[in-house]
């Protein structure tokens, strides 16, 4: 009898720190295609883009002394309670391996801590510059995390490598 009631407390637990699991971590929705609210919000700014294999919109912009600069506005949209945020962001710097030298981390954890808007993230043998932006954010602050992201990684890429590769 004592097993009994063990076990279909343990289940309960197993079941209610489940629940409890899934209402505090973060979730990615799966749905990968891309979000007509964007390119509506892009058309408008009168911005050239392309859609890439997983929905997102890729944007190639020109900057200052005759540099360019990548910049991405995911579709996918990412949830926290009820709070619902797409990330905005831009490549600035690729390692030669998987790891990125102290002092070139140092400096972009700097940098994140200084910025207003965003930080700098790994992804892969990347340094990327994110702005996580509310999914419904209207067409002026969507402008504004684009080229806040624009600035800052084109500014971090040529501090770093001189050169303009994204």
């Amino acid at each position: 009898m004592r097993f009994h009631a063990l076990a279909a407390a343990l289940v309960s637990l197993s079941v209610s720190m489940t629940a409890f699991a899934a209402d505090t971590t973060s979730t990615r929705e799966t749905d990968r295609s891309a979000d007509p609210a964007i390119a509506r919000q892009l058309d408008a700014l009168k911005y050239q883009y392309e859609v890439d294999d997983d929905g997102d919109y890729k944007l190639a912009f020109d900057m200052d002394n005759g540099r360019s600069q990548l910049a991405f506005v995911i579709s996918a949209v990412e949830s926290f309670g009820d709070m619902k945020v797409r990330e905005v962001w831009a490549p600035a710097y690729r390692a030669s391996g998987t790891q990125f030298p102290a002092d070139v981390a140092n400096k972009l954890l700097e940098d994140s801590h200084a910025s207003k808007l965003g930080a700098w993230v790994k992804q892969g043998d990347m340094a990327v510059f994110v702005v996580k932006l509310a999914s419904d954010a209207s067409q002026a602050d969507l402008s504004d995390a684009l080229d806040f992201v624009l600035r800052t990684a084109d500014q971090m890429e040529n501090e770093l490598t001189g050169k303009d590769e994204f």
